[in-house]
């Protein structure tokens, strides 16, 4: 038997821009439906941050939902085991009130929700399924980790240790992977780049979802039931792509790799102006959706600043740098996290 796992689908993200769900839904209708019917997969695990949004969703993604994921469950005859991840839930010290309950529940003949840890058995095999741990079920989580019948667990896992996002330099704050040496392996969701230490694997997200994800290869997974291996199928579609500029060298690329997508172009060399003008020009003739240029201003630094190390267009390690630097009497590692899910929250709301 061979499972379908996803994870982190944050439909909706961007309030709802019509941009990423047309992004998202390419993804479904050309990628992953078609893999899963080509080869007889009947079966989804989804591990948590169905929704992006955790108060509200609003009814044009709800509509889209429906259309490019829900309706296929039906008509291709595949269920889905869910569990909630942060993003579903309300309040963060309860899992009660969320999004799975309140909106997936009707289709509860294609869609099961498992709001509390749990083992199913799949095919012979057993798989442990952990929801959001917080503090109103930490205690029967943590027995539940302990003593669970399942050779494998997959949940939406916060531990410390790993890279919250490709692009950004700040390893995640959280429980200690120790805790699960008892299984045999471990597959989370949460964080939106793929990793791996010891037994433990964060899948990453199927797609990309904000700048911190370009050049990060996004794939979906295939677990087989009987080899207990998993495989990773690439998703082919970029939506944020970097582009770096020297006009000694050629700058190749094609029409369809640009369309529809966010360009930056890094320039590390530019002497003539007409010439790079032509290039950008080029670019926005393939139709792309933005086009940001990001010069390099080495002859500007000053003196004593040591920036060599320092990537403009990573918002992440500046921040992370200069919380280093302060002096302050706070826990730097408290402020590195709050930091980094302000800077998260922050990619997901577009400017007005």
């Amino acid at each position: 038997m061979r499972i379908a796992i996803i994870n982190d689908t944050h439909f909706g993200v961007k309030n709802g821009s019509d941009i990423y769900l047309k992004y998202a839904e390419k993804f479904y209708d050309n990628i992953f439906f078609p893999y899963l019917l080509k080869n007889n997969i009947k079966d989804i695990i989804h591990l948590g941050d169905y929704f992006e949004h955790r108060k509200y969703v609003n009814y044009k993604v709800l509509k889209r939902n429906h259309d490019m994921f829900i309706s296929k469950l039906y008509d291709y005859d595949i269920h889905m085991d869910i569990i909630p991840g942060n993003h579903c839930v309300y309040y963060k010290n309860t899992n009660k009130l969320n999004s799975l309950t309140q909106i997936l529940e009707k289709y509860n003949d294609r869609i099961r929700i498992h709001m509390d840890p749990t083992v199913n058995s799949y095919d012979g095999l057993n798989i442990g399924l952990l929801p959001w741990i917080c503090e109103e079920n930490r205690d029967a989580s943590m027995e539940f980790v302990k003593n669970s019948s399942a050779s494998i667990l997959m949940g939406h896992l916060e531990l410390g240790g790993f890279k919250y996002m490709a692009n950004a330099n700040i390893q995640s704050h959280g429980m200690d992977k120790s805790v699960f040496d008892r299984y045999e392996a471990v597959y989370s969701g949460h964080y939106h780049t793929k990793s791996s230490q010891g037994n433990v694997t964060y899948l990453g997200t199927q797609y990309e979802l904000t700048w911190s994800d370009a050049d990060d290869p996004k794939y979906f997974h295939i677990l087989d039931t009987e080899s207990r291996e998993i495989e990773a199928v690439r998703n082919p579609y970029t939506l944020f792509q970097k582009l770096y500029y020297d006009e000694d060298k050629v700058a190749d690329f094609t029409p369809s790799s640009i369309k529809d997508t966010y360009i930056k172009i890094i320039v590390t060399n530019k002497k003539d102006l007409y010439k790079f003008d032509k290039y950008v020009e080029a670019l926005y003739d393939c139709n792309p959706y933005e086009i940001k240029i990001i010069e390099n201003f080495d002859d500007y630094n000053g003196e004593n600043v040591e920036d060599t190390d320092v990537k403009v267009d990573d918002t992440a390690t500046l921040l992370n740098t200069y919380i280093d630097a302060i002096e302050t009497p706070l826990d730097q590692d408290t402020l590195k996290k709050m930091m980094q899910e302000l800077l998260i929250e922050a990619q997901t709301i577009d400017t007005i």
